[in-house]
């Protein structure tokens, strides 16, 4: 479950931010290279905060 809900976030912020850099200020697309940055060196370490902070909110795997 957790999981699922950290692709969802990730894809969510993801096209979140590709639309505010369309629409407000190409600065944006910063925070789409953070979130990448950020699932490739989960996929590296096999560590993720989102899933550390979803476990202690009780979300089950």
């Amino acid at each position: 479950m957790k999981n699922r809900i950290v692709r969802a976030i990730a894809g969510s912020f993801i096209l979140i931010s590709l639309l505010l850099a369309i629409k407000v200020n190409v600065d944006w697309l910063w925070f789409t290279a953070f979130v990448g940055a950020n699932l490739l060196q989960s996929s590296i370490t096999k560590w993720c905060l989102l899933e550390v902070i979803l476990g202690k909110l009780g979300v089950k795997d």
